[in-house]
């Protein structure tokens, strides 16, 4: 006598309608949870050349600075003074940490009195976009710059940022694809090396 094979289980409607509900609010949650964690941004001038360049597409980590503090040298998205929603936010390179003096002379950036050296610049800057000036950053301010001075509207026109304005830290570039990488820092500073 031959056996009979076991009819396969049906599925119902309901638990196939079910199902996809389920993987579709699966993949929401997760596409929601890296927006959040890992937000993108797109570079919009030049101001950090020669190492980020108009156009380019950056994933940013927001968890960088939930879990550690900014160090200098970091790339940084943040919302500048006056941020209107809907507007980019600006993309630049730490230069100041909480606390400290930065000055502008000679061309030379000091901190606390010592000059930062500065690899990643651009090109030296120009006497008429680098006056002589100084700014005592307050226990949570921060002060930024591009690598592009020459050519920047950065913390030197409208001031330092506070800590509630750090987006994140710029850690890969992922377009257009022949710049893909990870984002390296020039810390460059001497005093106070990278932990």
């Amino acid at each position: 006598m031959r056996s009979q094979p076991l009819p396969r289980p049906r599925l119902r409607p309901f638990w196939r309608i079910r199902e996809a509900l389920s993987l579709g609010f699966f993949l929401v949650a997760v596409y929601t949870l890296l927006e959040i964690a890992i937000p993108r941004s797109v570079v919009q001038s030049i101001s950090m050349e020669p190492n980020l360049h108009a156009e380019q597409r950056l994933l940013i980590s927001r968890v960088s600075y939930l879990f550690g503090e900014p160090q200098r040298g970091e790339i940084v998205v943040f919302e500048p003074p006056n941020y209107r929603p809907g507007t980019p936010p600006l993309i630049k390179r730490l230069i100041g940490l909480p606390g400290e003096l930065v000055e502008f002379r000679d061309q030379t950036v000091y901190i606390n009195g010592v000059a930062l050296d500065e690899p990643y610049l651009n090109e030296p800057c120009q006497p008429n976009h680098c006056d002589a000036a100084s700014w005592q950053l307050a226990n949570d301010e921060y002060f930024f710059m591009g690598d592009n001075r020459n050519h920047s509207h950065d913390s030197r026109a409208f001031g330092p940022i506070t800590r509630e304005h750090l987006i994140g830290r710029a850690i890969f570039r992922w377009w257009p694809p022949a710049d893909w990488g990870i984002l390296s820092y020039s810390y460059g500073d001497s005093t106070t090396p990278p932990e």
